[in-house]
């Protein structure tokens, strides 16, 4: 018998709630004309086209396989389309969950401070200035970034479902978008690793949280937050406290001489 050829296929879609408020601005809800559509067939390069229905992780996987060496924040965008809000949250959260050199926590921290501003102002899809567009990350950072986060995000999809929907209206998002801002002006200037890291965390979470339509995962990623703050402020409080020390005793010493 003639050996079969091995076929990929996608996950039934899912049944979900019509999309209100806070959902329809985070490009959470379809039509049955967009579910349709994104039933496509197979692509010609062997991997599956995302559907409305493909998870946090599947999203993330397809975007870390782009045949390039590098990937453009307009690439990214257009991978992730009508989901790019919530999406862009996690994919700005997921670099920073992994000690990286400068200046990507500082990049991703203005990148999530606009996505977040806009989400705050109530706007319905992400806009990005043309230049900021055509910057670019290496795949290899960023599938490293992804092969490190894509075995958690599964048993966390696993485990998350549509519960404490308290984000879906308009004014749950205005807020959502508020807190988002004061992480990222927070990881801007975070300390690298120690205060880097849990801020990275708590975003990823946040958006995963807002994709899965789960209000537990975003609380748990607000409670990473204040945890990755206090962190800083305490770093801050002990650099402050070292050159306060140094200058004293440079004082000190020249009283003496």
């Amino acid at each position: 018998m003639a050996a079969r050829e091995s076929v990929r296929t996608v996950p039934a879609p899912r049944t979900t709630p019509s999309a209100v408020g806070g959902v329809a601005q985070l490009g959470l809800a379809h039509t049955a004309d967009q579910d349709r559509a994104d039933a496509a067939p197979e692509a010609a390069d062997g991997r599956i086209p995302l559907n409305s229905t493909a998870r946090t992780s599947e999203v993330l996987t397809v975007l870390a396989a782009q045949d390039t060496d590098r990937l453009t924040v307009r690439d990214i965008v257009s991978v992730l389309r009508d989901r790019a809000f919530a999406l862009l949250v996690v994919l700005l959260g997921l670099p920073n969950c992994l000690p990286m050199p400068p200046p990507i926590p500082l990049i991703c921290g203005l990148l999530l401070a606009l996505v977040a501003a806009q989400i705050a102002a109530g706007m319905s899809a992400p806009w990005l200035p043309r230049a900021l567009l055509s910057r670019s990350i290496a795949r290899a950072d960023l599938q490293r970034a992804v092969n490190r986060a894509v075995p958690l995000l599964r048993r966390l999809e696993r485990w998350s479902r549509p519960r404490m929907r308290v984000f879906e209206n308009d004014l749950g998002m205005r807020a959502m978008g508020l807190l988002l801002l004061a992480l990222a002006l927070v990881l801007i200037v975070a300390a690298p690793i120690v205060g880097q890291i849990p801020l990275g965390l708590a975003v990823s979470l946040v958006g995963l949280g807002l994709v899965e339509r789960d209000g537990v995962l975003v609380m748990a990623g607000l409670g990473v937050g204040v945890l990755g703050v206090l962190l800083n402020l305490g770093f801050v409080y002990a650099v402050f406290s070292a050159v306060v020390g140094l200058l004293n005793l440079g004082a000190a010493s020249t009283g003496m001489v």
